[in-house]
């Protein structure tokens, strides 16, 4: 059964990878040879890195190297390797919509990435999206994703209390670092979300099941989520996109 749920925004906060990027591909490569160089497992590291800082996955999997050395190097790797990178399904439409403002002043969205901002700058330009309004990417906060500081930040940059913002997110600890900086959280099928978790508002299986209007009574402009279920009941298995 379908199902329409109707949420005011006045600013979005997108994550990337899975979100507005498909990046599963490079990730995996890059993650995969520098498993290989170090002698670990591609596979355990691939369980661990999704929605981390490449520096804590380093970190936490190579304790005896210099990770943030390491995290440089990784991710101008994956920076310059653009094979594979697409578009999300309807993430170019979405932020036309959001731009034009549903015939009215453009709504404001910003990325919050656990990448670098060389990284989710690369990638944005390589599928053709525009630079986002507000970049927050690892680089510049202290604490990552399921911290709220992230969210916070883009939204105090953006001039917009957090509660008036929708969180566009794939991934676990997203869902939480949007939820506790107190946005509507929006779940986006392909990551390692469900659609049961209590932090999402609803979940949608693309973003093309996404679409933005204006009220003409009160001017205010809502997303529409379009769904074919309860959102703490979607049946959509998760196929695990991960960030670098």
């Amino acid at each position: 059964m379908s199902a329409t749920t109707r949420i005011p925004v006045r600013a979005v906060l997108f994550d990337l990878d899975g979100v507005l990027v498909h990046s599963a591909a490079v990730v995996e490569r890059s993650w995969t040879g520098w498993a290989h160089r170090h002698g670990l497992d591609a596979a355990e590291v691939l369980a661990v890195c999704h929605g981390r800082p490449s520096v804590e996955t380093i970190a936490l999997l190579a304790p005896q190297v210099d990770a943030a050395a390491e995290a440089v190097t990784l991710e101008a790797e994956q920076a310059a390797d653009t094979e594979g990178l697409a578009a999300c399904q309807g993430a170019a439409e979405l932020i036309a919509a959001l731009d034009s403002g549903a015939d009215g002043a453009p709504v404001p969205w910003a990325v919050v990435t656990s990448g670098t901002h060389a990284l989710a700058s690369a990638r944005l330009a390589a599928v053709g999206h525009r630079q986002p309004d507000v970049f927050v990417t690892a680089d510049a906060v202290t604490r990552g994703k399921p911290d709220p500081e992230g969210y916070l930040t883009a939204a105090r940059a953006l001039g917009v209390d957090p509660h008036e913002c929708v969180v566009v997110e794939d991934a676990e600890p997203g869902a939480r670092a949007g939820h506790a900086a107190g946005a509507r959280v929006i779940g986006v099928a392909g990551g390692t979300l469900t659609g049961t978790e209590p932090t999402l508002a609803t979940f949608v299986e693309t973003l093309a099941l996404l679409t933005v209007d204006r009220d003409p009574a009160t001017g205010d402009v809502c997303l529409h989520a379009h769904t074919q279920s309860h959102p703490h009941t979607h049946p959509y298995a998760p196929a695990h996109e991960r960030v670098g």
